[in-house]
């Protein structure tokens, strides 16, 4: 394993209806051909460094295993074995897990990789000390997701909030893919919140949230 390089600010925003309903949860199998064929480039969509969340809050990665829901590419999931958590991603496309494989391999960390689609795809319970879960709301997930942390375990979270729809690169996005106002803390509530904030910067808004699990 190498050193954790510091966390770089320059995230890649995908343009365009196409990414952004990527990224909000409609992962059914017969979606799988769409998302292959948006990953099918050269280059990492998202960029390679973690979301800028997560970096912000990386003191909350004190090892262990860890699950990463909807990784994509690997970014976050990467990130999370460079800080020497045992890490599973979970993804439906099988191209966006060879990237993330490929990242894996380029930083010298192992993850192992998951192609499942998460509409049925079951956390084992008791398991992990971290659980991520960015740019992906499944409503009946957030129980497998509380099952699936060990005590005092640890979600972090991140998702668009209904105020994308008012934003330029958000107005075609569906409703019930989006948070509404005050509702990733309400999920959360049986939980201990650590962090927890709602923020729209014309581009993107987002409910952020670190809990741990009693």
């Amino acid at each position: 394993m190498i050193g954790v390089k510091e966390c770089s600010s320059d995230e890649i925003d995908p343009v365009g209806t196409n990414s952004y309903q990527m990224i909000t949860g409609d992962d059914s199998e017969e979606d799988r051909g769409h998302w292959d064929k948006f990953y099918n480039t050269g280059s990492y969509i998202y960029g390679k460094e973690p979301a800028e969340f997560l970096c912000q809050h990386q003191s909350f990665l004190r090892g262990g295993r860890a699950l990463d829901i909807a990784m994509g590419e690997g970014r976050n999931a990467v990130f999370l074995g460079k800080k020497g958590m045992l890490v599973e991603g979970v993804d439906i496309s099988e191209v966006a897990v060879r990237k993330a494989k490929r990242l894996a391999m380029e930083n010298r960390v192992i993850m192992t990789p998951i192609i499942a689609d998460l509409a049925h795809y079951q956390i084992k319970p008791d398991t992990y000390h971290v659980i991520l879960n960015f740019n992906y709301l499944q409503r009946n997930m957030i129980p497998k997701i509380k099952q699936g942390l060990k005590r005092k375990g640890i979600v972090i979270y991140e998702n668009h909030t209904m105020d994308q729809l008012s934003n330029r690169v958000g107005q075609h996005l569906r409703r019930d893919y989006l948070l509404n106002r005050g509702e990733l803390k309400e999920l959360f509530e049986d939980f201990e919140i650590l962090v927890y904030r709602e923020t729209n910067n014309g581009e993107d808004a987002k409910a952020s949230l670190i809990a741990r699990k009693p």
